[in-house]
C-alpha cells in the first residue's frame, strides 16, 4: 500500500506558553503514524511578548524539516474533543503536522524591497521563488501588514506561476501598538512575507467567501480613470447608485449607509454573473457634484460592477452558496485530507454574534477534517483566476493528494 498523506492539528488554550507547547506537540505528534514533514504554527496576539519563545520551545520537543506561521488576532484548530473552534482574543496556539509522501516543499522569507519589478521576465520571479513553473507549485504565504510587497508578490506569482494556486493571509497583531510575528524554521521576522511552495502529489483548492450578496443589477463602466468610476451604464453613477439605494428595502438601505460595496466581474464574457464572479472592493469616497465614484482597486472602460452589501446574514449564505457549489463541482470532498481557514478579525464572533460560525459551517459539509488557521488583517486568495488581497473575507484551502 503506498504511503498516504497525513495531517494533524491540535489547539491549545492554556495561558502559559510552555505547557500550550507541550500540549499540541503531544496532540499532533501522536495523531501521526508517520514522521511529520512540515509543521504550521498560529499564535494568538494574547501571547505578543512571549513569540521569540515559540520557535526555541517548539524545537525542544520536535524536529521538523520545515516550520511556518506567524501571529493572529485568534486561532483556529482543532481541540481535544476533535471539534474545530475559532478562539478570538484571548492565549491559543495551533500546530499542524502534516506527513507529505511525494510532496517538495521550498520555503522561502522575501521582504518588499527584494522583489523583482512588475515589468521583469518571470525568471526573475521563479529565481526568487527557487520553484521552476513546470512542476505547478501550490502557494501558502503568511505576510506582514505593512510594507511587506504583497500586492506586488501576488501580481508577480499569478505572471510566473500561471495556474498555480496561492492563499493564505496577513498576520494580525492584538491592537494598537503590538507587532507581529512571521515564523520560518529557526527564524522570528517582523516585516515581509513567508512562503510555502508545495510541488508534487498535493492539490490545494479555494473557497473564497467574501461575505456579500449583490442589490441591483450589473452595469457596466463606460467611462473611467484610474479607480474612479465617471460613468456606469453612460450614466452619472452617484445618481444610479441614489436610485438603487432608494428602491432597496427599509433594512438593506440601512445597511447600505455604512455596509455598501461594489464587486467587479472577473469574467468578461460570462452572461450571468452569480455570487462569487466578483472581486470585492471598498467604496473609498464620492464626488457629490460630478458623481464619480472611487473604489479601492483599479477600473477601466467595459468591465461590469455591481453593488453589493454586507451583514452577517449576507457572509453566512456567501460562505453556504460557494460550499455548496464546490461539492457539486469537485464531487471530491470525500478525498480531502485537511484544510486551511483564513479568515478576517472582522468576521467571526463580531460579525455573528456567535463564536466558529465559519468553521461549524465547513466543517457540515467535510467532516472529521483538521481545521487549522488564523484570523488576518487581510486574506490571500484567487476570484476569476488571478489572486488578489481580500478584506473581511473567508479564504478555505482544502488539501489532498494529486489524483493522476
Amino acid at each position: 500500500m503506498a504511503d498516504q498523506m497525513q495531517w494533524a492539528n491540535a489547539l491549545s488554550t492554556r495561558p502559559s506558553l510552555e505547557a500550550a507547547v507541550k500540549e499540541v506537540v503531544q496532540r499532533a505528534v501522536s495523531s501521526l503514524t508517520a514522521p511529520a514533514d512540515l509543521g504550521l504554527v498560529f499564535i494568538s496576539s494574547a501571547f505578543a511578548s512571549e513569540y521569540s519563545r515559540l520557535l526555541p520551545l517548539l524545537a525542544e520537543q520536535l524536529a521538523l524539516p520545515v516550520i511556518v506561521g506567524c501571529s493572529g488576532g485568534g486561532v483556529i484548530g482543532t481541540t481535544t474533543k476533535g471539534q474545530t473552534e475559532e478562539i478570538e482574543a484571548e492565549a491559543a496556539l495551533s500546530l499542524t503536522l502534516a506527513h507529505l509522501p511525494g510532496v517538495n516543499i521550498q520555503v522561502f522569507h522575501v521582504l518588499s524591497e527584494e522583489l523583482p519589478d512588475l515589468d521583469s521576465s518571470p525568471d526573475a520571479w521563479i529565481n526568487l521563488i527557487g520553484v521552476e513553473p513546470s512542476q505547478k507549485p501550490q502557494f501558502i504565504l503568511l505576510s506582514s501588514s505593512f510594507s511587506s510587497g504583497i500586492n506586488e508578490l501576488l501580481q508577480g506569482l499569478d505572471f510566473a506561476y500561471p495556474g498555480s494556486v496561492i492563499l493564505g493571509g496577513q498576520a494580525s497583531a492584538g491592537g494598537m501598538g503590538s507587532r507581529i510575528a512571521l515564523f520560518c524554521n529557526d527564524r522570528l521576522y517582523r516585516e515581509g512575507t513567508v512562503g510555502l511552495a508545495l510541488t508534487g502529489n498535493i492539490v490545494l483548492e479555494t473557497i473564497v467567501a467574501q461575505g456579500c450578496r449583490p442589490i441591483g443589477k450589473p452595469m457596466q463602466v463606460t467611462k473611467a480613470e484610474r479607480n474612479i468610476i465617471l460613468e456606469l451604464d453612460e450614466q452619472v453613477p452617484l445618481v444610479l447608485l441614489r436610485d438603487l439605494i432608494n428602491s432597496l428595502s427599509e433594512k438593506e438601505r440601512s445597511l447600505a449607509q455604512h455596509s455598501l460595496f461594489v464587486g467587479v466581474a472577473m469574467d468578461e464574457f460570462k452572461l450571468s454573473l452569480l455570487q462569487g464572479d466578483f472581486l470585492i472592493r471598498n467604496i473609498l469616497g464620492v464626488d457629490p457634484t460630478g458623481g464619480a465614484i472611487a473604489i479601492g482597486d483599479l477600473v477601466r472602460p467595459g468591465q461590469r460592477l455591481q453593488f453589493h452589501i454586507r451583514d452577517a446574514e449576507a457572509s453566512a449564505e456567501d460562505l453556504e452558496f460557494l460550499l455548496e457549489r464546490y461539492q457539486n463541482q469537485q464531487n471530491t470532498t470525500s478525498s480531502a485530507i485537511a484544510a486551511l481557514m483564513f479568515s478576517c478579525v472582522g468576521r467571526g464572533e463580531g460579525l455573528y454574534g456567535k463564536p466558529n460560525f465559519d468553521s461549524a459551517l465547513f466543517q457540515r459539509y467535510f467532516q472529521n477534517l483538521p481545521v487549522s488557521g488564523f484570523f488576518c488583517s487581510g486574506e490571500i486568495g484567487p476570484v476569476g483566476g488571478r489572486t488578489f488581497l481580500h478584506g473581511y473575507t473567508s479564504v478555505f484551502g482544502i488539501c489532498r493528494q494529486n489524483q493522476f
